[in-house]
């Protein structure tokens, strides 16, 4: 984060929680972007960290428009899911853990989501302790938001608020693929 971001948003949150967003149903990180936009627009700081995917999506594309107050980093190569990942997928994702690491200690930002960061612990890109970690180092005025499918019940003992994504019906079923504006 640039010095001019910090210089223009010396804002503090007085408590910070640890949300979690899961579940197999559509619209976590739509949430975690929901929050984010709304944080940028009360002028606090927010590092967006999303594992496994590197793809450009809409949604990314939006929170560029943001970049006063919203950093967005990838720590994926593409859209991957396999439980047996390839070691530049780990190594991708260990980066992102560095990252976020260094975010926290800095506090410059009032807001930090790790998107996906429960899908890169069920497909052994990072291990719950690792995860767990990282949410033990957040400052008490930092708000953490942990999104993805498959949330580990050791992060959500620790978690504040969970939320529980559930698909009821999805036209995915019917062959409708993800459409650019809507789902990607």
């Amino acid at each position: 984060m640039s010095v001019q971001l910090q210089e223009k948003c010396p804002k503090m949150l007085k408590k910070g929680y640890i949300q979690v967003y899961t579940g197999n149903g559509k619209g976590k990180t739509t949430a975690a972007i929901g929050l984010a936009i709304r944080a940028a627009g009360a002028g606090l700081n927010v590092f967006f960290a999303q594992f496994i995917k590197g793809m450009r999506y809409s949604e990314i594309e939006a929170l560029h428009r943001f970049h006063d107050h919203i950093t967005v980093r990838q720590y994926g190569r593409g859209c991957f899911i396999d439980r047996n990942p390839k070691q530049l997928d780990i190594d991708a994702a260990h980066h992102g853990l560095e990252e976020v690491e260094d975010m926290i200690k800095q506090h410059v930002y009032n807001v930090v989501i790790l998107d996906e960061a429960n899908v890169a612990v069920q497909c052994n890109l990072i291990s719950v302790d690792e995860l767990l970690r990282l949410i033990t180092m957040k400052p008490d005025a930092m708000e953490l938001v942990i999104t993805g499918r498959y949330a580990s019940s050791e992060v959500l003992a620790v978690a504040d608020l969970v939320t529980e994504m559930k698909e009821v019906k999805h036209y995915y079923q019917n062959g409708i693929q993800a459409r650019t504006g809507i789902e990607k």
